[in-house]
């Protein structure tokens, strides 16, 4: 099966795209961080124990900016922590483990950052309270007109952005007992 970290989108060459379809320039990384990105991407492409996966980039790349005397909200914003949250995410969809996020995600994330209620997103929207709770639960959908219509009215539009395709689903790995 081929590994989705293989994506022609995500190019061993100085770019990086996440699954948001943010772009990273690898060639602003000094030559430490690169080498951390390429080993990270080939145990990535192994399909590893994504708890394993996670202990193991935490682990090095924290000791990189701790060495270099940073603070974690210096380190939580650079190119290779935020490469390293992507790899990590791709296997946790890969495995089953997370689902690839939505719409609906970006919406309940507005509604919970800019309203004091989903009812006042409502009353600002015009959508009604019972239509965002179906939308909210994966039950319905909105059609792009009424979700652009919707958002019109709080100052939000819609974008396209492109997108690496989504990772392949692979078999859970089977976790040791601890």
């Amino acid at each position: 099966m081929l590994s989705s970290f293989k994506h022609p989108t995500i190019k061993k060459s100085s770019i990086y795209r996440d699954l948001d379809g943010q772009d990273f320039d690898l060639t602003t990384l000094d030559a430490d961080e690169r080498a951390l990105i390429d080993d990270l991407r080939r145990r990535a492409a192994k399909n590893p124990d994504w708890f394993e996966f996670d202990n193991y980039w935490i682990g090095v790349v924290l000791a990189l900016y701790d060495a270099r005397g940073w603070s974690r909200k210096k380190t939580v914003v650079t190119p290779l922590f935020q490469i390293a949250q992507d790899l990590s995410s791709r296997i946790a969809v890969d495995q089953g483990l997370a689902r690839m996020g939505d719409y609906r995600d970006e919406l309940e994330i507005l509604i919970v950052t800019r309203f004091k209620s989903r009812r006042d997103f409502c009353k600002a929207t015009g959508l009604s309270e019972d239509m965002l709770s179906h939308v909210l639960a994966g039950r319905k959908d909105l059609s792009i007109e009424a979700l652009t219509k919707a958002l019109g009215k709080i100052g939000y539009g819609l974008r396209m952005v492109p997108l690496p395709a989504p990772p392949l689903r692979r078999k859970p790995v089977k976790r040791k007992a601890s």
